[in-house]
Formats: C-alpha cells, structure tokens, sequence
C-alpha cells in the first residue's frame, strides 16, 4: 500500500502511512512492525517519486515510532550553459545532463491519551528533514514539524493535524565555478546567492464515518479540509490570506482485510480528479 490521491486520508490512516498523512495515526499498528513502499512515474516517466515507511509499536501498543522517505526527483535535465560557444555557434555536443531531487526524513511518534469502549484518542508529532539537490550547481537543508490529534468512535472518527503548524525552513548554498559564473554574467543571468525560504504553515482537518453494508462489507466514508495562511490559491474557497482546499473519498472493504477499491476525489477549481 503506499499513498493513495486526493488527500482524503488524513482522519482514518492507521498504517505507517499515518507518518505522512497524520502522525497521531500510528497507533494503529500494532504487534506487529508495518511496512510501506510506493513507486510512481509522471509524465512519461520524466518524474519519479519513491515512498517508504516503517512503523513499529512499542509499550505493549501504547506508544508507536516510525519512520518515514520520500524522494521526488526529475533525472536528466538538459544543461544548455554551454550550449552556445563564445564565437556564437550552437554546439549541442555541450549539452549535459543533471537531476534535480528533493528528499524528506520523517521521524515520528504517536501515543494513545486515552481508550475506552466508545473511543480512542491519540497524539503524534513528527520531526522533518529535508534535502534537496539541484545537480552540482544547489544543495539546500532543512527542518520542521507536524503534530495532530485522531479520534476514533464506534463508526466515526475525528482528526485534526498541523501539518506544518510552523514556518518549514530552508537554506539554500550555491556551488558555481567560476567558469560557470562568467557564462551567467555573459548571458544576463543573475548569479546566485545564499538565500533562506520559510514555507508557511498549513492547517488540516478532517471526518468520516463507516456505513455498514451487512456483516462482512463495510463503507467508509471521508471528508478533510486543507487550510493554508499564504494568501489566495485555486482553491474552491480563496480569500486572502486564508485558503480552504476540500477533499471527499470513499473506500469499501470485505471484512476489514480485502478493500474493493479506493477512489479519492479532490475539488479544484474548473477541475476534478478521480
């Protein structure tokens, strides 16, 4: 299983999927360790995104760490810095290749508050590391924290997750030659320089409930909202500086064990995807 689309996830993951999607989730595994891995292309192949997680329960199932990489990376990126000789002539035999990737640790934990017949709560957090690289010319470090709170009821459960519930931060460091730096003043190109980035915080919440469609089929049922604090985005509901992005799914299962299907819808402005 890896990470389905649509991102009406964030209420019901109980896998090692949760370090993704909501830390506090993770209590979900329990006895035994619970692995996930995931490969997919885009565009051709073009872009390539590899996911991995591991849980493992702890405390006689009280307490869950996991871990969680992701890698999205797109290989073969033409360089045309030399493309053009300094006598004006195109030599394509100049061209090389480069990939740019961008990599994220998750280290998580997630602990139950409080169980009973009629509920379950739980908390988790998780603390983030990323790294990026721009083939030999940027490399870029850096750090932040999600946490969030699930609920589960007989038939319904609850989540709210700050993902990001802080500024996400970056620094960036730029490895030109000198050789590379004069073809960038040549060409009008400005040179880069050591920068910082903050990403701003993200809010989500979420809810969904479990029809049962007799003994062994069950239908579950999700609605989460994305909230972010960055100013007007294409979403369903943009105003500045608050952006509300919606997403609905749906998932039937046999038993708790063999699941039909998984179809997420995520609402868009002008467009929808299934």
């Amino acid at each position: 299983m890896g990470l389905p689309n649509g991102s009406a996830q964030v209420a019901s993951a109980s896998d090692a999927t949760a370090g993704y999607w909501n830390p506090a989730g993770l209590v979900g595994v329990k006895d035994h360790p619970n692995l996930n891995l995931m490969h997919a292309e885009y565009f051709a192949g073009i872009a390539k995104y590899d996911y991995g997680a591991l849980a493992i329960p702890v405390n006689d199932n009280k307490r869950t760490i996991g871990i969680s990489v992701l890698r999205f990376a797109v290989d073969d990126i033409p360089n045309t810095l030399y493309l053009v000789e300094p006598d004006g002539s195109i030599n394509y035999n100049n061209i090389k290749t480069f990939s740019s990737a961008d990599w994220a640790f998750l280290f998580s934990f997630a602990q139950n508050i409080k169980t009973s017949e009629d509920k379950n709560i739980s908390f988790g957090a998780n603390a983030k590391v990323i790294y990026r690289k721009v083939g030999t010319f940027a490399t870029a470090w850096g750090f932040g924290v999600d946490a969030g709170f699930q609920m589960h009821g007989k038939r319904g459960h609850f989540w709210c997750c700050g993902k990001r519930p802080y500024y996400n931060f970056n620094a960036w460091s730029f490895h030109f030659t000198d050789k590379e730096k004069e073809v960038l003043y040549l060409t009008n190109n400005e040179i880069p320089v050591k920068s910082t980035e903050l990403t701003a915080p993200r809010i989500a919440i979420g809810g969904g409930y479990n029809f049962r469609l007799g003994r062994a089929v069950n239908l579950m049922a999700e609605a989460n909202m994305d909230i972010t604090f960055d100013g007007k985005r294409n979403t369903v509901f943009s105003t500045n500086p608050v952006s509300i992005d919606p997403h609905f799914g749906l998932e039937a299962n046999i038993k708790d064990v063999f699941f039909v299907k998984r179809r997420y819808y995520q609402f868009s402005k002008g467009a929808g995807r299934w």
